[in-house]
């Protein structure tokens, strides 16, 4: 499954839109990294806890992305966007969305 950010993929052209696609994942934080990383607050720097958190619900939300378009008959999402927002004061959701499409080689095109 190819996953891009661009409007259409290089060497493909689009045969088939087959929809719109989103999925989201929300991951609370874990006790212990919110003591870690509050102490983290205290001297600066990057909050790793937070980083690892934020890295597995984007993943998961792409993963479960790329399964909706799957079930569409899609080969490739185009236009992908990630968003995230603050649900409560101990989790966050990652949005993933974009365009399910079926594309194919440019040059089988003209066959």
């Amino acid at each position: 499954m190819i996953v891009t950010t661009l409007a259409e993929v290089p060497g493909y052209r689009i045969r088939e839109v087959k929809g719109f696609v989103s999925a989201s994942a929300v991951l609370a934080r874990h006790v212990g990294k919110d003591i870690l990383a509050s102490l983290r607050n205290l001297v600066g720097g990057e909050v790793k806890e937070y980083t690892e958190v934020m890295a597995e619900a984007r993943e998961r939300a792409l993963e479960r992305l790329k399964e909706k378009a799957r079930a569409l008959g899609a080969n490739a999402i185009v236009g992908v966007r990630l968003a995230t927002s603050s649900i409560a004061s101990n989790a966050a959701e990652v949005m993933a969305y974009g365009t399910a499409v079926y594309i194919e080689p440019a040059e089988s095109a003209d066959e």
